[in-house]
């Protein structure tokens, strides 16, 4: 008798590599788990590298509730020139001379976009504007708006303004940066923010995401080393590691398992996804509370 191949519940942290969309990172992955139960929690543009969250089995059902709120990336934005796209994909619109832009100037410009900000996203995103995609609308030469929405900037650090001359002979100076951001934040928008701010026009020439939420670029694998050996965090530990954790008596998991509405200890009132768990530390379901209950968001037990 063949036995049967099972792929383990679990999140694949991807290295992702450049000149990948997140769909085909899910389309490679779906060949290597030999399954086609595989889902992504956010996207991140082709040019970029670094982690993408895979869900595979079962653990697709927990993409739709991981609070990744926070992400971090190192990055390179070009002072200088403007491109469409706003990063390094996208063909040059204008240039202008950044050898005189000052680190103080930079600094200051910095500082403008930190903290709790407006941000306009890239026209070449996947943003929806009435139903209809914003690069859509961009490659056939709309004229469109794109409402700024808020998002958050926790840090947004330079390590390094290097000179540089630009292949059409513009000086331009490249800034290696770090920047630690909400979920929605577009980091090209932010280097396209930076240069108009400067006088010089700005555009992201290098991104990659260094964290997502609670997983880092040190537990994530590259493509070709998940096609040697398929690395999958369990269920379990990837909902410990993201969500308050509330370990429950046996009695109490046999009730939940059979769609009874558990009484929530106050503790968890107001904390979003909880993740239960048995006295084994099997991973059961995953909850909210409400009106002192909690009402089951996903059953895994």
């Amino acid at each position: 008798m063949t036995q049967k191949h099972t792929t383990p519940d679990g999140l694949v942290i991807v290295d992702k590599p450049s000149g990948f969309t997140s769909h085909d990172v899910v389309a490679k992955m779906r060949g290597i788990a030999r399954t086609r139960r595989v889902g992504h929690a956010g996207t991140l543009d082709p040019m970029a590298t670094g982690v993408l969250v895979l869900g595979v089995e079962r653990a697709t059902k927990l993409l739709g509730h991981l609070a990744l709120t926070e992400k971090e990336y190192l990055g390179t934005i070009r002072l200088g020139q403007n491109t469409l796209t706003d990063d390094a994909e996208g063909e040059i619109t204008s240039s202008t001379d950044a050898s005189k832009v000052t680190r103080d100037a930079i600094d200051a410009g910095i500082a403008k976009l930190t903290g709790d900000i407006m941000q306009v996203p890239s026209k070449v995103s996947a943003i929806k504007i009435d139903g209809v995609r914003s690069y859509k609308r961009a490659r056939e030469g709309e004229d469109f708006e794109i409402p700024a929405r808020p998002v958050t900037i926790s840090s947004f650090t330079v390590y390094d303004v290097r000179d540089a001359v630009a292949d059409d002979g513009t000086q331009v100076l490249d800034l290696v940066v770090s920047v630690v951001c909400s979920s929605g934040t577009y980091i090209r928008a932010l280097a396209r923010d930076l240069g108009a701010d400067l006088g010089v026009g700005g555009h992201l020439t290098a991104l990659r995401r260094t964290r997502v939420g609670p997983y880092k670029i040190d537990t994530a694998r590259t493509l070709d080393q998940l096609q040697q050996e398929l690395t999958v965090m369990p269920i379990a530990e990837a909902a410990a590691a993201a969500f308050r954790g509330w370990q429950v008596d046996a009695r109490r998991a046999r009730l939940l398992l059979n769609g009874v509405r558990l009484d929530m200890p106050d503790e968890y009132a107001g904390a979003g996804p909880v993740a239960v768990f048995d006295p084994e530390g099997r991973f059961l379901a995953l909850v909210e509370e409400q009106k002192g209950k909690a009402k089951s968001l996903a059953v895994f037990g």
